[in-house]
């Protein structure tokens, strides 16, 4: 069940970039090691929601509900444009500034958790990835399907605090550039306008 194969999807999927990996950067960066290792537990909390939809058979009326799937969609591409803004706005929670104090862990956590809770992707996707590599058992198909979406939450949590790390490694050195601060922060409000443009026009 359990397979290199498995593994070396699940892996693939993780370390590719998306909003995860976009907010725990930004906050490693702007916040350091500690938040940075928060923001990947709310981004790999934010899986749960999705994987047991996978597992009761809710995503897949997710994807045949139009309405539905539109309305979860378009409340993550208001959320990804709402980041975007908090990245660019004069004490946004994820302008870079090195002078001011971290947010409260929570709140941190939260708005991980959020990004991937409102992305109607993540519900078909499990559809996807878990069912070929599923013994073919029927009787064990729910535990099988529990255990690797587990595996696949554990490998999302590592990779993200890698992530973060290294951002949080390279705080130190950025945030002695005002200028490197401001293109940053640019660069980053424009990765998630983009990634809201995206799921914007994807389709259930």
């Amino acid at each position: 069940m359990i397979s290199f194969q498995f593994l070396l999807t699940a892996l693939v999927v993780v370390v590719a970039p998306g909003t995860g990996v976009v907010y725990t950067l930004v906050v490693g960066l702007g916040q350091g090691r500690r938040a940075a290792v928060l923001a990947a537990l709310g981004c790999t909390l934010g899986i749960v929601p999705h994987l047991a939809a996978a597992v009761l058979g809710l995503a897949a009326v997710l994807h045949t509900s139009a309405l539905l799937f539109q309305i979860v969609k378009f409340a993550g591409v208001a959320y990804l444009l709402y980041l975007a803004w908090q990245a660019l706005a004069e004490g946004g929670a994820l302008k870079i500034d090195g002078t001011r104090p971290p947010e409260a862990g929570a709140r941190v956590v939260r708005r991980g958790a959020l990004i991937n809770i409102l992305n109607p992707k993540l519900s078909i996707f499990f559809l996807a990835l878990l069912p070929p590599f599923l013994s073919g058992d029927p009787a064990g198909a729910t535990a099988e399907m529990v255990t690797l979406g587990a595996v696949f939450m554990v490998m999302t949590f590592a990779v993200f605090v890698l992530y973060g790390i290294f951002a949080a490694v390279a705080r130190d050195t950025l945030l002695s550039s005002e200028r490197v601060l401001r293109w940053m922060g640019r660069g980053f409000a424009a990765v998630f306008a983009g990634l809201g443009l995206r799921l914007a026009f994807e389709r259930g």
